[in-house]
């Protein structure tokens, strides 16, 4: 027969569940003090909590963040955000002009095609000569660029060399680094992996960008199944979706689909920044395997109401 827990209380206390949340230990009888009179006078004294130690610093940590070319784009926020938070940050693109990047923030620049398992080796090599272990990895590489369009084209039109290209842009690089780089986080036993995943593909769909939206999906394959792996050795995983995001390679129609969000705007990259700034932070400890959208509510409204 079940206990009924308010009988057994009001019977003196047989099968009494205490709420743990609650400890009785702890409790203190609370009682009246006089105007003017010193409140803890009676009572013993009580050790001072320590400070938490968890705070946003990064000092002393070192952190790469991938796809960094453009000076209005998400990695460019994500590296100035992490310098000025301390951490001693390299950025990678696949162009030169990452050193003049480099050269603004103050961080290393280098320059390697993140979807050539090669040169990806090559750069963890690099960076650990000149700045040591990697303690946060933000995979941000993937956007289009002038050089490596966006494939816009239906499935039953798609080639294969497109789909493949979508993939390693998208994907594969965040596999190839992150499998480069988690291993000397786990050896110190802290790290912050942030993969920037899209509302395209884990949250919605666009016709005419299957390949996009399978990469994108997938990225939240690998963080989760990442962040199982390498809880025990310290390191998060999550990853970020940003929506519709002012930066130098959005179109027209994009950002007038921006001001018709519930916020009446596209969002910043400095905005994006913050969300991934967040969770490479000792005070996201307990954050991981997640995924943090940030699209100013579009994802969440049901229908658009005029």
């Amino acid at each position: 027969m079940a206990t009924d827990a308010r009988r057994g209380s009001a019977a003196g206390g047989k099968g009494v569940r205490r709420d743990a949340t609650r400890p009785t230990a702890a409790r203190r009888t609370l009682r009246s003090v006089p105007p003017g009179g010193d409140p803890l006078a009676d009572e013993p004294a009580v050790q001072a909590e320590e400070e938490s130690p968890l705070g946003d610093r990064l000092d002393g940590r070192v952190a790469l963040v991938t796809g960094a070319g453009s000076p209005d784009g998400i990695g460019y926020a994500t590296a100035r955000r992490l310098r000025t938070l301390g951490a001693s940050v390299a950025i990678v693109s696949t162009t030169r002009r990452i050193h003049d990047r480099a050269g603004e923030l103050g961080v290393t620049g280098f320059v390697a095609d993140l979807t050539v398992e090669a040169e990806v080796g090559a750069l963890a090599d690099a960076i650990s000569d000149q700045l040591g272990t990697v303690d946060i990895l933000v995979n941000n590489a993937g956007l289009a660029s002038k050089a490596s369009p966006e494939v816009l084209r239906p499935v039953a039109q798609l080639t294969y060399d497109e789909w493949r290209a979508e993939i390693d842009r998208n994907l594969t690089t965040a596999f190839l680094v992150s499998r480069a780089f988690v291993g000397g986080m786990a050896e110190h036993g802290w790290g912050r992996v942030v993969n920037l995943a899209a509302t395209a593909g884990p949250v919605n769909a666009l016709p005419a960008e299957a390949g996009y939206a399978a990469a994108k999906a997938g990225v939240v394959g690998l963080t989760r199944a990442l962040a199982m792996e390498l809880v025990a050795d310290g390191i998060t995983v999550n990853a970020v979706a940003p929506g519709i995001i002012h930066t130098a390679s959005s179109t027209l129609v994009e950002l007038k689909q921006g001001f018709g969000t519930p916020m009446g705007r596209p969002g910043t990259p400095e905005e994006v920044a913050a969300a991934i700034a967040f969770l490479c932070s000792p005070a996201a400890s307990y954050i991981t395997g997640q995924m943090i959208v940030v699209d100013g509510g579009n994802s969440v409204r049901e229908a658009q109401y005029r």
